[in-house]
């Protein structure tokens, strides 16, 4: 979560919405809206923890004598450490100075020295790095794989077939697809000489960094509109109330009143950072019974400074402004793989039976709203911005932690299906797109081509 500058802009392009006005609907829809809410899952954004969204007993069952021939997915990496130790040092340094004025409340005496063991925790599994918590996660993810297509794994195997695997290159990514491939092969022994070793694939799993996304860059560097939206929204009296708020639980009121709002600003969101990827580190907690960072954020300013991350993800990567598809038409590239795969094996062309791929929240959350999936159906506009009140946007459950996309192939007399899991979930596609039956989860792959002008 970037830290906010302190001060509006002086000068707004004559194009843009009225900044008077975003801000007269802003003081009505957002600051009660956050306040409200209790703690839970959303507040703490893309960093939320895995969860399957549904138990693998209540999927639909296939349609009668069509069986599973391939599984493709697309999935994050796994729960990590923090990237670096930047909001841990801010924190802590704010702390020493207040320690020594004498200017720490009794929570605030805690306080310092759980964010030191949080900041060794997270240098000792090594900065942007899986966590025990992460590594379990995707193997868990690829074992319920395994239990929920044991006939097609069984098929690969006797037929001989290939499981690729792939990811973004980077670090954490390439472990989560090691690990993954690592649990399917504990499923079946069998399987393990068959699943080819991870190869790399910028273009296609960080094309926000290669040559597909020079726009997209250009775009979050240098869009006015972006960037004047983003500083409206999060620079509101709201924020200086939450962080000062915050503060308060930690340092005396002396103190406090101290730091400049820019300060203030900083320091709460620093411990809102350090709030978000503690349970992502449980597994390496004390005993592994969590950090118990929740007691230093009352659950308003929890919520609010979740939206905050949220409003920055849902502008910078997810749908965006409704008049630009410049945040996720990037993804294109990932979706045309999807369907490329179909093809293959409809063709006879392919030998994979599985095509398994591993990257980062960059790619996921453009990828779902190009989708059209839950959540991500909805863009902003000037007199519409993001807010919880009015758009169905969350980080949490968009792209948590280990979040994955996956479409299971089933075959009969050369029909084939698909039946689409997001984040387990089993997931209609969207509205344009007809099942081939109603309330059905399957489509037919020709229509799934249709429906996203793939034919």
């Amino acid at each position: 979560m970037k830290r906010f500058p302190s001060a509006l802009p002086s000068v707004l392009p004559s194009a843009l919405p009225p900044v008077l006005a975003l801000c007269t609907l802003l003081a009505a829809a957002l600051p009660a809206q956050a306040a409200d809410q209790p703690a839970h899952r959303d507040s703490y954004g893309t960093k939320a923890p895995y969860a399957p969204g549904q138990n693998a007993r209540t999927y639909q069952k296939a349609p009668a004598g069509f069986v599973p021939v391939f599984t493709e997915n697309v999935s994050r990496h796994g729960s990590r450490a923090a990237t670096d130790g930047e909001d841990g040092d801010l924190v802590l340094a704010l702390w020493a100075k207040a320690e020594a004025a004498g200017q720490l409340t009794r929570q605030g005496t805690e306080f310092g020295p759980k964010v030191r063991a949080l900041q060794a925790a997270m240098a000792k599994v090594g900065y942007g790095d899986l966590s025990g918590r992460g590594k379990q996660e995707i193997q868990d993810t690829a074992t319920r794989m395994a239990r929920r297509l044991p006939s097609l794994f069984a098929g690969i195997v006797r037929k001989g077939e290939k499981i690729d695997v792939v990811s973004s290159g980077q670090g954490r990514a390439v472990d989560s697809a090691d690990l993954y491939a690592a649990a399917l092969s504990a499923s079946d022994p069998a399987l393990k000489p068959l699943i080819g070793a991870t190869r790399t694939d910028k273009d296609l799993l960080y094309f926000h960094k290669a040559d597909g996304g020079a726009a997209y860059r250009d775009y979050i560097a240098n869009d006015q509109r972006l960037a004047t939206t983003l500083k409206t929204l999060t620079d509101q009296p709201k924020t200086h109330r939450a962080a000062r708020s915050v503060l308060l639980r930690l340092f005396e009121p002396a103190f406090v009143n101290g730091l400049s709002d820019a300060d203030r600003v900083a320091a709460a969101q620093a411990v809102y950072n350090l709030y978000a990827i503690a349970p992502a580190m449980s597994e390496e907690s004390p005993g592994g019974k969590g950090w118990g960072l929740d007691r230093y954020l009352s659950t308003a300013d929890a919520a609010w400074f979740g939206y905050l991350s949220d409003t920055e993800d849902f502008y910078e990567k997810g749908p965006g402004f409704a008049d630009s598809d410049i945040t996720y038409k990037m993804a294109n590239v990932l979706l045309t793989d999807f369907f490329h795969q179909i093809d293959a094996k409809r063709d006879g062309t392919s030998t994979l039976g599985a095509e398994l791929r591993f990257t980062h929240a960059e790619e996921i959350i453009p990828l779902a709203a190009l989708m059209g999936l839950p959540g991500s159906t909805t863009p902003a506009t000037g007199t519409h911005p993001y807010t919880y009140a009015t758009n169905p946007w969350r980080g949490a459950e968009v792209s948590p932690l280990g979040a994955n996309i996956q479409w299971d192939v089933y075959e009969k007399n050369g029909r084939y299906l698909v039946h689409m899991l997001y984040n387990e979930k089993e997931t209609s596609f969207k509205p344009t797109c007809h099942p081939i039956a109603k309330g059905s989860k399957f489509y037919d792959a020709t229509e799934l081509e249709r429906c996203f002008g793939r034919g």
